[in-house]
């Protein structure tokens, strides 16, 4: 980053002490970071955990901020933007709130405001996260590089247009609940079959783990690498043939159609 390098967080959550403790990791110094909340014990946290300072007053502490990230959940927004307007008229301001659109933050803060929207996914919390970033209509190619440097902390980055946000937040966004929630029925029905709980937790652990690994360092698409662990007549194809039954894939479109209509709701404040 160049100019004021300061970086101040609105929010003191998971995802907020993901990117900070990637930053700090990274060598930005602990000094150049502040983060705010309302609660003394998560501000006391940060201090001790990471060395960055910590205020409750979000306008004094973006006060000649270079960046500022809004880490706050979607229904504080429209308090957590009142509190700052006027408050960081140079800062390039980085939203990772679900639903909220660049549009809106700029209409709150007012015209000209740099901002740069981005949905990250929890897999942050231990450095392997992607984030889908976009940028708003003052943002330019510089404000993007500025924020990809921030969240690749914590990750992967990409750069998708705003309109593709709300499919974004379905895929990825909420994507690990899928998988955890797929992780659960798989260890539910290694347990009904004879396993002990630890062991198909640590098959299902080990599986998931390995086929993310293989589907990324072959290059092949999920549905070439099915086809080549299915056997015709073996145990994958009629586990398979039970799941095309039940419409896996139906489901699934539902499931994130379901999501990205949220992601639409929260955009217009419901």
């Amino acid at each position: 980053m160049s100019g004021n390098d300061r970086i101040v967080f609105i929010g003191a959550g998971n995802m907020a002490e993901a990117l900070v403790r990637g930053l700090v990791k990274s060598g930005v110094p602990p000094q150049s970071v502040t983060v705010t909340d309302l609660r003394e014990e998560r501000r006391d946290y940060f201090r001790a955990s990471f060395g960055v300072s910590a205020s409750a007053d979000n306008c004094e502490a973006v006060r000649g901020a270079g960046v500022v990230v809004l880490a706050v959940k979607p229904q504080q927004f429209a308090a957590v933007l009142e509190s700052l307007k006027g408050a960081a008229p140079g800062a390039l301001i980085i939203s990772i709130a679900a639903g909220i659109t660049t549009g809106r933050i700029e209409a709150a803060l007012g015209s000209g405001t740099r901002v740069v929207r981005v949905m990250p996914n929890t897999p942050a919390l231990v450095g392997a996260g992607v984030s889908a970033l976009c940028a708003g209509a003052s943002a330019g190619s510089d404000d993007l590089a500025v924020a990809e440097r921030l969240l690749a902390a914590v990750g992967a980055t990409v750069r998708v247009e705003e309109a593709q946000m709300d499919a974004v937040t379905a895929v990825s966004g909420s994507g690990p609940a899928y998988i955890f929630r797929v992780m659960e029925a798989m260890e539910q029905a290694g347990v009904v079959l004879g396993l002990s709980a630890g062991v198909a937790r640590e098959l299902v652990l080990g599986t998931v783990m390995g086929a993310a690994q293989l589907a990324r360092e072959s290059g092949r698409a999920p549905s070439e690498l099915r086809e080549q662990v299915t056997s015709k007549g073996g145990t994958t194809e009629a586990a398979l043939r039970v799941l095309n039954e039940r419409d896996l894939a139906g489901a699934f479109s539902a499931a994130l159609a379901a999501a990205a209509a949220r992601s639409r709701e929260l955009a217009g404040g419901a």
